[in-house]
């Protein structure tokens, strides 16, 4: 049987073994609470013999078994029923929801991760009003495909959008109408859906198109490559192109972060009365590095030494997608961080002010791994903490990425999880959270138990896979503690991947395939079988 069966069984039998157990302590509990009762009324004695987790009787009569096993129904439901019903009620509920996708931020980009040059108050308060995890994945370790996972609930062997695949003149090769996104879905509960920010999975007018993916309302930027320019000649209104001709030329006047960001804020306005979700995929940090000059002047001097980045300042493709020169890169990328957080910030302020607090259930994270591109330094801001590597590879520091989430009271503030979770769960969460039966099959598992406090509930990943194809073709699997990754794919389909301990070594420091073959020959098991062909998004050797 191939490994992407997506483990329903052992998904059930985990669950099914997790209540056996309770059950069972329960049942011995009232059981000996009874038995004296028992022989108190009893003419008959009876010898019990319990050995190990195993209890029988010697013919107890038929009516005494009657009475306990009835005694101990109304009991266990008696105990368990307030809780239960709590569960239920917070799962059967329909909050808001707002997911925040930062672009490119690094796991060690936020001063509750760990960042030490600037700080972010905003995003730390969220933290501490919420949930802090610290084995989250992104869906891939570059934009397109990250987006595509969380929208489908299916990893990067699965989900149908893999790579970065661009569409001329404007836009990505676009989900097909099949896929029926975590949006769709959405909108299928009765709720007002909006994306404010970067799309990338579709370009205007296509099956991709937000609009044509369950999003009510679209505004931002529907192409990757022109959401490389924060000052933009047009944006996109749903179907409608905004043409922002204070952009024009070299001219920089309005701030399409800004923009979008207002845009969003309204969103929240307008739907205080009924359910929604709030996607918003920023474009910040993303390169190019650039921020309004009210913003830049507090930085400028203050990140030395600078490395000016020489870029593309003219010429047909200036605005097309190359960056522009930026003389002050740190200053630069600390000004945007800002422009984030006190986004964030409004954003949550916003909720409050509309007394939609206890109704609101918040998200934050990033896509992938900090990047190199456009004169960011993630080396200077140790923007990867204490991971290894960057946006495009499958080391921790490509995937790994800050996730927060907030839900007033129903998720216990300031608490931390090291629950390994990735892109691909969030939506089989809402499904759960919103009592949805999922219309295809996917790859995530629920991480509601976790945030909502029952961890004794929680089923864990039998494993995590990603594959990326660019850089020769890359592919890398988590189960539990050991992190297999396979470089160079396309030259050499059968190499031996590296192999590392996460619980030891979070750095990826030292390769233990050869210490270690067997665990080695159960990784690419995984790798060779975790994934279905495609025929858009060919990953050659596997």
């Amino acid at each position: 049987m191939r490994l992407h069966c997506f483990g329903t069984y052992r998904k059930s039998l985990q669950k099914l073994q997790k209540q056996q157990s309770s059950i069972f302590t329960l049942f011995k509990k009232r059981y000996f609470i009874l038995l004296d009762v028992i022989n108190f009324i009893c003419p008959f004695r009876s010898e019990f013999i319990i050995q190990d987790k195993i209890m029988s009787n010697h013919f107890l009569p038929s009516t005494f078994h009657l009475i306990i096993f009835l005694f101990l129904g109304v009991v266990s439901c008696s105990d368990n029923t307030s809780t239960k019903n709590v569960y239920e009620s917070e799962k059967k509920a329909t909050p808001n929801i707002i997911y925040i996708l930062a672009d490119d931020l690094g796991y060690g980009d936020l001063s509750c991760y760990g960042q030490k040059k600037f700080s972010t108050p905003n995003i730390d308060r969220l933290a501490r009003e919420g949930m802090k995890f610290t084995s989250h994945y992104s869906g891939s370790t570059v934009c397109a495909p990250s987006r595509s996972t969380l929208l489908t609930g299916q990893h990067t062997g699965f989900t149908y959008i893999r790579g970065n695949k661009e569409v001329r003149p404007e836009g990505q090769h676009p989900l097909p109408d099949s896929i029926f996104t975590m949006a769709e879905m959405f909108k299928e509960a009765g709720y007002k859906t909006g994306a404010f920010g970067k799309w990338g999975l579709g370009f205007p007018g296509s099956p991709g198109d937000p609009n044509n993916q369950g999003f009510d309302t679209f505004y931002g930027y529907n192409c990757q490559r022109l959401g490389h320019h924060y000052y933009p000649r047009h944006l996109w209104s749903d179907q409608q192109m905004v043409m922002l001709d204070e952009n024009s030329g070299k001219e920089k006047e309005s701030y399409a972060p800004d923009l979008i960001h207002q845009k969003t804020l309204q969103f929240i306005e307008d739907n205080k009365t009924n359910p929604f979700f709030l996607y918003v995929p920023s474009i910040i940090p993303h390169a190019e590095l650039i921020a309004p000059d009210s913003i830049m002047g507090k930085y400028v001097g203050q990140f030395e030494p600078e490395k000016p980045y020489n870029g593309y300042d003219e010429g047909e493709k200036y605005r097309q997608g190359p960056y522009e020169s930026q003389s002050y890169p740190h200053a630069a990328f600390v000004a945007m961080i800002e422009v984030l957080d006190r986004q964030v910030g409004e954003i949550v302020e916003k909720v409050k002010a509309l007394g939609l607090e206890e109704n609101t259930l918040i998200i934050f994270t990033s896509d992938n791994g900090p990047h190199v591109e456009g004169g960011a330094d993630p080396d200077y801001f140790d923007s990867n903490g204490p991971l290894k590597g960057y946006k495009r590879d499958l080391y921790e520091g490509g995937i790994r990425v800050p996730m927060i989430v907030k839900w007033k009271g129903k998720i216990e503030p300031n608490t931390q999880t090291d629950h390994i979770s990735a892109f691909w769960d969030v939506y089989p969460t809402m499904n759960d959270l919103l009592g949805m039966t999922p219309k295809h099959e996917m790859n995530g598992i629920t991480f509601l138990p976790t945030i909502l406090g029952k961890t004794e509930d929680q089923i864990e990943h039998e494993y995590l896979y990603w594959e990326f194809h660019e850089k020769g073709g890359r592919a890398a699997a988590r189960k539990g503690k050991w992190k297999a990754v396979r470089y160079n794919v396309f030259e050499s389909p059968n190499r031996k991947p590296e192999l590392y301990n996460l619980e030891t070594d979070i750095g990826e420091t030292n390769n233990l395939a050869d210490e270690y073959p067997e665990i080695t020959k159960e990784m690419i098991s995984i790798i060779d079988n975790a994934r279905k062909p495609s025929e858009v998004f060919t990953f050659e050797s596997l």
